[in-house]
C-alpha cells in the first residue's frame, strides 16, 4: 500500500512537473508573438513608385547641399583623404576611346589639331632689387603706378617680391619690365 501511494505521488508530481513545462513554453510562445507584433512590420513598396528614402541619408544630402563651394571642396579633400581614394579620376587603359571603338591615335591627332590658347593678359612681378639703386626705383614706382606716394612706393619696393600690376598687354608689360630693369629691379612677366 505505501508503495502504491508514493508511486501515485511520484506520477502525480511528474503530472504536475509537464504541466507546469507546458505552461511555461506556451507562456514564452505568447511572448514571443507579443514581440513579433510590437516590431514594425514594412509594407512593400508598390511597383512604379520610388522607395522612400533613408530619413538619415535625406539629412546628409540636406546638410551638403546647404554648403558653398569652397566647403563641398573642403568636403570632397576630407572624403578622399578618410576613403583613402585617388585625387584624379581613375582613366581606363586604353582611354576613353577604346570604349568608342576609335583608336587612341586617333584622338592624339585631334588634340594636335585644337586651337592653341593664346594668353592676351600678363602679370608683372617685383622679384628683387638692387639695394645700392633702391631709391631710383622708389622713384620709378611712384612714377609708374598712379595712387602712390614716396612712403606708399617704398613700402611696396621693400615688399618684394610682389606683384606690381595684373591682367595687362604684353606691350605695356614689356614696358614696365624695361622700365624697373633700368633702375636695378629684377621683373617677371607671367
Amino acid at each position: 500500500m505505501f508503495t502504491v501511494r508514493t508511486t501515485l505521488r511520484l506520477t502525480r508530481l511528474g503530472q504536475l512537473n509537464r504541466h507546469i513545462a507546458t505552461a511555461n513554453s506556451a507562456r514564452n510562445a505568447e511572448a514571443a508573438v507579443a514581440s513579433a507584433s510590437a516590431q514594425k512590420l514594412t509594407i512593400p513598396v508598390p511597383e512604379g513608385t520610388d522607395k522612400p528614402a533613408d530619413p538619415k541619408l535625406v539629412s546628409i544630402v540636406d546638410s551638403i547641399a546647404k554648403l558653398n563651394l569652397l566647403e563641398v571642396s573642403e568636403l570632397s579633400t576630407l572624403l578622399k583623404r578618410k576613403l583613402n581614394l585617388p585625387d584624379t579620376a581613375m582613366m581606363p587603359a586604353g582611354g576613353f576611346g577604346a570604349f568608342a571603338g576609335a583608336p587612341a591615335p586617333a584622338a592624339a591627332d585631334e588634340e594636335e589639331a585644337a586651337p592653341k590658347v593664346v594668353k592676351t593678359t600678363f602679370k608683372v612681378k617685383l622679384v628683387k632689387f638692387d639695394e645700392k639703386q633702391k631709391v631710383a626705383l622708389i622713384k620709378e614706382v611712384k612714377n609708374l603706378l598712379e595712387g602712390m606716394n614716396l612712403v606708399q612706393a617704398k613700402k611696396f619696393v621693400e615688399s618684394a617680391p610682389t606683384m606690381v600690376k595684373e591682367d595687362i598687354p604684353k606691350e605695356e608689360a614689356e614696358k614696365l619690365k624695361e622700365a624697373f630693369t633700368k633702375v636695378g629691379a629684377v621683373i617677371e612677366i607671367e
